[in-house]
C-alpha cells in the first residue's frame, strides 16, 4: 500500500473535523448573532440547537468519505457503515428533539392566554420525535418496522391496563391544560385543602408551590376530578373584606367616614392595593354587644390581601383611638375589674 493511500483517509477525516470546527466557531456563531437581532424566537432556537452536533456530522461524513478510499473487508465496511449511520440518525434525532421541544415551549409561552406553558407538551414532543427516530434506526439496520408496529399495537392493550393510573394522569393533565381553567402562576385551592401557586403540570403530577415555599405534588387525575377554586380567574384581582365591631355608643357616620378614609389610604399607599377602587363600608347588623361593620377593599392578587389587611387593621385602630371611637372588645378579652377598696388601697 502506497504512502498516499495511508495518508488520504486520515487527511479526509481531519479535514472534515476542521471544516466542522470552523463551521461551528465562525458560521454558526454569526448565525446566532444574526438570530439574536430578529423578532422571532424560532431562529435562535434552531441556531442554538445545532451547537455541538454540526462538528459530529462533519466527522461522520468525513469517515464515510474516507471509507471509499481504503479497501476493507465487506463485513468490516458494512459494520462501520451501519455504526456511522446509526450515530448520524441518533444525533439528528436528538437535535430535532431539542429544537421541536423548545419551539413547542416557545409557542405556548407566546400564547399563554390559550394554553399554559407546561412540561407535559414538551415531554410528549420529545417522546414522539424520539420514537420516530428509533423506528428509523431500526429500519436503517434492516429490522422491518411493520412487525414491530403490529406487536406494539397488540401489546398496547396490555400496557394500557398495566399503566392505567399513569395514562389517566397523562390524559387528565392534557385536559387540565386544554380546558384553560388552571394555568401556570394561578393561585388555586383544592377542596382537600391544598393551595398555592401552580408551578408546573407534567405528564403525571400538578406541582403547587404553597405560601410556605413548599411544593405540593398532586396527581393530575385528582386535580381534574376535584373541586378547585381558582383565585386568578376570571381576573387575579379579588375583594378583601375586613370585619369588626364597634360599641353601641359609637357615632356610626363617624365610623363609616373614618373606615372609608383609612381604606382609601391603605389601597393608595400599600403595594398590591387598587387605588382606583372605591372602598365599600357596610354595617352588617346588631348583636347583643356590638354593631357589626365590614369594609371591602380590593387587592391585585391573592397574596396581596394579607399586607392590605395588616396595614388596614393597624391604621384603623390608630385612627379610632385618635377619634375616640370605641371598638368592640370581647368579654373574655377585657381585663378583670378591680374592686373599689383595692383601688383606694
Amino acid at each position: 500500500m502506497s504512502w498516499s493511500a495511508l495518508v488520504t483517509p486520515y487527511a479526509i477525516i481531519i479535514g472534515s473535523a476542521v471544516a466542522g470546527l470552523i463551521f461551528e466557531r465562525v458560521i454558526l456563531v454569526r448565525l446566532r448573532g444574526l438570530a439574536a437581532h430578529t423578532r422571532t424566537e424560532g431562529d435562535d432556537i434552531v441556531a442554538h440547537g445545532l451547537q455541538g452536533a454540526v462538528l459530529l456530522w462533519f466527522v461522520i461524513i468525513g469517515i464515510f468519505a474516507a471509507l471509499r478510499t481504503v479497501e476493507l473487508g465487506p463485513e468490516v465496511e458494512d459494520f462501520i457503515s451501519h455504526f456511522l449511520r446509526i450515530n448520524l440518525i441518533v444525533s439528528f434525532t436528538w437535535v430535532v428533539m431539542k429544537i421541536v421541544a423548545r419551539l413547542v415551549g416557545a409557542y405556548f409561552r407566546r400564547h399563554d392566554g390559550v394554553l399554559a406553558s407546561t412540561t407535559i407538551f414538551t415531554n410528549l414532543t420529545r417522546i414522539l420525535v424520539g420514537s420516530i427516530g428509533g423506528l428509523v434506526v431500526l429500519q436503517s439496520i434492516g429490522v422491518p418496522i411493520t412487525p414491530v408496529l403490529t406487536t406494539l399495537g397488540i401489546g398496547g392493550l396490555a400496557v394500557a391496563l398495566a399503566l392505567q393510573d399513569t395514562l389517566s394522569n397523562i390524559f387528565a393533565g392534557i385536559y387540565i391544560i386544554v380546558s384553560n381553567k388552571i394555568r401556570l402562576g394561578d393561585y388555586v385551592r383544592l377542596a382537600t385543602g391544598e393551595e398555592g401557586f401552580v408551578h408546573d403540570i407534567n405528564w403525571r403530577n400538578t406541582t403547587i408551590r404553597a405560601l410556605t415555599n413548599n411544593m405540593v405534588i398532586v396527581p393530575n387525575a385528582t386535580v381534574a376530578s376535584a373541586v378547585v377554586t381558582n383565585y386568578s380567574l376570571p381576573a387575579p384581582e379579588l375583594a378583601v373584606p375586613v370585619s369588626f365591631g364597634v360599641s353601641y355608643d359609637s357615632d356610626l357616620d363617624q365610623v363609616e367616614a373614618a373606615a372609608r378614609e383609612v381604606a382609601r389610604e391603605v389601597m393608595r399607599e400599600v403595594e398590591g392595593g387598587l387605588p382606583e377602587f372605591e372602598p365599600i363600608v357596610r354595617f352588617s347588623g346588631f348583636s347583643e354587644t356590638r354593631v357589626g361593620v365590614t369594609v371591602v377593599m380590593r387587592a391585585r392578587q391573592f397574596t396581596d390581601q394579607f399586607q392590605l389587611t395588616h396595614e388596614f387593621v393597624k391604621r384603623l385602630h390608630r385612627r379610632f383611638r385618635e377619634e375616640n371611637i370605641a371598638l368592640f372588645i370581647p368579654l373574655g378579652a377585657r381585663p378583670p375589674a378591680i374592686p373599689t377598696d383595692q383601688k383606694k388601697g
